[in-house]
């Protein structure tokens, strides 16, 4: 299933599970995308990040409109699976099977408290490591991506949790399956900052009711509505060329 020319591989949560297992189990370097509107967006206009959602092996539908596209076109069975939705249950998969994580982004607070709730949450998940980049950090940099590279496979870790935010996060993930880390790679955004209480999180009902995004831009206008603006665009857009099919 394809949402304006972007795979989506898989329906729900439970297939994205089952898919990064199998990757973590043979061993892959891979990706995990959740694609939403801001990010049909960037792929339009960005070139390498278009070149790596291509690439990317799990991609699932985030947010509500991608949700509903996919219906039109036929996958009835497609929910929305966000990257923070996932942590858990990726968290609790790891620890199951002994595969220990990694958390690169935001700050070390965060980080820290974030791998605190989780190891609570979660008995016997393993931190291998925890890594806060510095302000500025480019994922074009190939000297940081090596280093980065390599602090990742010192830590043995089988999953990384990845959050930068889009488009940063999702370059990094290309970058690093490119410099032959052989480890999950789930883009996240601000997943982590959710657990650690340093951002809330829409209310749950706001979730299940398709309005998380205008509960966001309620409490960031200044910096979300532009995007809104531009991914509410291509939604009607995408809309309007599947009523002329």
């Amino acid at each position: 299933m394809t949402v304006d020319g972007q795979p989506v591989t898989v329906p729900d949560m439970e297939a994205a599970l089952a898919a990064i297992a199998w990757h973590v189990q043979h061993a892959r370097g891979f990706a995990v995308f959740t694609l939403n509107l801001d990010h049909l967006v960037k792929r339009r206009a960005d070139a390498r990040f278009a070149a790596a959602y291509a690439e990317a092996e799990v991609v699932t539908a985030d947010g509500w409109p991608v949700v509903w596209l996919a219906r039109r076109k036929g996958a009835r069975l497609m929910r929305r699976t966000t990257g923070a939705d996932m942590i858990g249950p990726v968290c609790r998969l790891c620890a199951e099977h002994g595969w220990p994580v990694a958390m690169i982004g935001g700050t070390e607070a965060a980080l820290h408290s974030a791998a605190a709730r989780l190891q609570s949450a979660t008995p016997g998940l393993r931190v291998a490591l925890l890594h806060a980049p510095p302000f500025g950090f480019d994922p074009g940099d190939e000297r940081a991506v090596a280093r980065l590279a390599g602090m990742v496979r010192d830590s043995g870790a089988r999953i990384v949790f990845l959050a930068l935010g889009a488009p940063k996060q999702e370059l990094l993930a290309a970058r690093l399956k490119e410099a032959g880390v052989a480890a999950g790679l789930l883009c996240i955004g601000a997943g982590l900052d959710f657990i650690a209480g340093h951002q809330k999180r829409a209310p749950e009902l706001a979730q299940r009711l398709g309005v998380e995004w205008l509960w966001r831009l309620l409490h960031q206008p200044r910096r979300l509505l532009a995007r809104y603006v531009a991914g509410g665009a291509l939604f009607m857009r995408l809309i309007f060329q599947e009523g002329q099919r």
